[in-house]
């Protein structure tokens, strides 16, 4: 039947299929009136025409809906809507545990605890309703994403009142969690779904199930039949404690687990505290069990004995008793030899129960060997006929080395063990000392590491140094080499550097150099002004910096600045003696005719690139006079008649006092 996209009670619109049951199938639905997402559970059609499954999903809602708890899937709503059978429940956002265990592999102890108690408190919560769950498993326990475990499918318990609950006819839910009882189809009650849980934890710190094989009848003997292997025996991590309280829930016999789901909860509680363990009760709840001897049916005798008394009869009535004694003379007589055969199976079982008891094993006071030194600790416990096992050795500040730190089962005053029974002691290895390593010269970052990883604690002690770099250790209180406690608290003195001011270098270029000088001389650098010209910028803009922008620095640090430095224009004099360079440069031949040519010469200046002065001018003039404006270096040529005067050229440096060349 697919029900995708159909409205069920005229309330719940169904989305899609989410999930397959043994029962039932799980779809995502919309709550019209609350406009809610919730989960409806809706049995197959198979079984909608076998009254007894009909009969058992309505005493799953019945009873699902009596659970009101953080860590249960709620339900809000059963119905039946023609041939359709529903649930609706919480719809939970997560993983089921299983998910999570196949994806993991296994879980950590702490984590795995802290499901365990949440499943506890959810079933300590339902066994006071008189509900057991009957299939606690990794895939009926749903994970939120906060982490919140929620039990689920409570499709198979059955509210008890006063009555005892019987397997069903047919075997459901997943033989690698049944306890023994279920597993044989005898009595279950609340310490089947501990043994249930117990599995589950086992699984969680483990990643896997204690009782495997290859059928379901094979798995189902194991669980009544064989002891597991010890999880810590599997992941070494898995600390004492939670090794016991696991243990403790995979016992056979009822009597010897969690009698109910608070007791477990204490214990689960106190593993966070004392892993090492030292405090789980193993003792059994009850020494045996008081059995009924068979006797002459009860009716039988009573009206046998008043018939048998002659004295109640009078002397007309004789006649019937020696009637009644005739007629069941046969069954008087077998009812007292059943009666004798009663008394000597009852002696014989007494004389049998005196010889047993001879050998059976002694009880003994649990003794206290906690602070005692382990030959103490020894023969004390082996003079009680008790066995004497070390679990482990850890190092202790408080007890001495070779002492015992705790002991399991615990101390308790007027409390008797059987002889044979093993008392587990936790042994001191006195306190823990390691070597100190040299640390001087070191990156603290590093240095921390390694003192946090030898269990040492550390005092941080900040100071300025010239010479050490900052976050290096400048020097360290306790020697190297010298043998310290574990937690003890060492001193190390770290630079934090020189002291000085730290900043980060702005970006002057292009600003003014007396805008740069400024900014640079308030965070406490020397600034060194170069200059540079560049005709395609401002004059006195900061074209360069040496130390680069965004760079970090400290005060007293220098720093070089090109500014931009534009040249101007001054004024050079240019001095020609014209008469003198004529007579040197163009001589008269003393020939009138010769010379007449000669009387006029042709001057011209040119200072760079640029003619200042080009005209014929009287030889005999005495000089002539030219002024000019450039920068910088300039070079001065003087040509007569258009030959270069002197044969070279002169140089002025404008910048310089002396601007005049005379050319002669």
């Amino acid at each position: 039947m697919n029900l995708e996209g159909s409205v069920i009670g005229n309330r719940y619109e169904i989305i899609e299929k989410i999930g397959n049951g043994g029962m039932a199938t799980v779809y995502k639905a919309l709550d019209k009136i609350l406009n809610r997402y919730v989960a409806i559970k809706i049995l197959r059609d198979e079984f909608t025409t076998d009254e007894e499954f009909i009969k058992r999903f309505n005493a799953e809602a019945q009873s699902a809906a009596r659970l009101t708890h953080p860590n249960i899937v709620s339900v809000y709503d059963v119905g039946q809507e023609y041939n359709v059978y529903y649930i609706v429940m919480e719809l939970i956002q997560g993983k089921t545990l299983k998910q999570i265990i196949d994806e993991d592999g296994f879980l950590s102890w702490k984590w795995s605890i802290n499901i365990a108690i949440q499943i506890a408190s959810a079933l300590d919560m339902a066994h006071k309703n008189n509900i057991i769950h009957r299939d606690i498993k990794p895939h009926n326990i749903m994970i939120t994403e906060d982490g919140v475990a929620k039990v689920t499918d409570f499709g198979i318990a059955k509210a008890v009142s006063n009555s005892t609950i019987t397997a069903f006819g047919t075997t459901l839910g997943s033989v690698h969690y049944f306890s023994p009882e279920h597993a044989r189809g005898g009595y279950t009650d609340a310490k089947s779904d501990l043994y249930s849980l117990g599995v589950v934890m086992y699984e969680m710190v483990t990643g896997k199930v204690p009782f495997d094989a290859d059928t379901p009848v094979s798995i189902a003997l194991k669980h009544m039949q064989e002891e597991p292997e010890e999880p810590i025996k599997i992941n070494k991590n898995v600390p004492y404690a939670v090794n016991q309280i696991i243990m403790k829930a995979l016992k056979k016999d009822p009597n010897d687990r969690y009698q109910n789901a608070s007791e477990m909860i204490k214990d689960l509680n106190m593993a966070l505290k004392r892993p090492e363990g030292g405090f789980i009760d193993e003792s059994n709840y009850t020494d045996g069990l008081t059995r009924r001897i068979p006797t002459v049916d009860d009716e039988i005798g009573s009206n046998y004995s008043s018939k048998l008394n002659k004295d109640d009869y009078d002397n007309e009535d004789e006649e019937e008793y020696l009637t009644f004694f005739q007629a069941h003379k046969k069954v008087i007589v077998s009812s007292i030899i059943l009666g004798v055969a009663a008394v000597v199976v009852l002696i014989a079982f007494l004389i049998a129960l005196n010889v047993g008891n001879s050998g059976r094993p002694k009880d003994v006071q649990i003794p206290n060997v906690v602070g005692k030194t382990q030959e103490e600790a020894r023969r004390e416990v082996e003079g009680l006929n008790l066995k004497y096992v070390v679990s482990k050795e850890i190092y202790s500040a408080d007890v001495p080395a070779g002492c015992i730190i705790s002991q399991d089962p615990t101390y308790q005053a007027d409390f008797a063990i059987k002889e044979g029974n093993t008392i587990t002691v936790v042994v001191s290895k006195g306190i823990e000392e390691v070597e100190m390593p040299k640390v001087v010269g070191e990156e603290y970052s590093k240095v921390e590491t390694t003192l946090t990883d030898l269990g040492l604690k550390i005092e941080k002690v900040e100071e300025i140094s010239q010479e050490v770099q900052e976050g290096y250790v400048i020097s360290q209180e306790t020697e190297k080499g010298a043998m310290i406690q574990v937690g003890t608290t060492v001193k190390i003195h770290v630079s934090k550097g020189n002291g000085k001011k730290k900043f980060e270098v702005p970006d002057v270029v292009g600003k003014t150099k007396d805008e740069a000088q400024e900014a640079l001389t308030e965070l406490g650098m020397e600034v060194t002004i170069k200059e540079k010209e560049d005709l395609n910028q401002s004059d006195g803009v900061v074209l360069e910096q040496n130390v680069q922008a965004g760079s970090q620095s400290e005060e007293g640090e220098k720093i070089t600045l090109t500014v931009n430095k534009l040249k101007t224009a001054t004024k050079g004099v240019v001095n020609v003696r014209v008469k003198s360079l004529a007579d040197k440069e163009v001589p008269l031949s003393g020939n009138e005719e010769e010379d007449k040519d000669k009387k006029n010469v042709d001057i011209k200046i040119v200072v760079g690139q640029d003619t200042i002065y080009d005209k014929a001018v009287s030889r005999d003039t005495d000089k002539i006079t030219e002024t000019f404006e450039a920068k910088g270096n300039v070079t001065i040529k003087v040509y007569i008649n258009s030959v270069l005067a002197n044969k070279k050229s002169y140089t002025m440096d404008m910048n310089s006092e002396e601007r005049t060349v005379t050319v002669e």
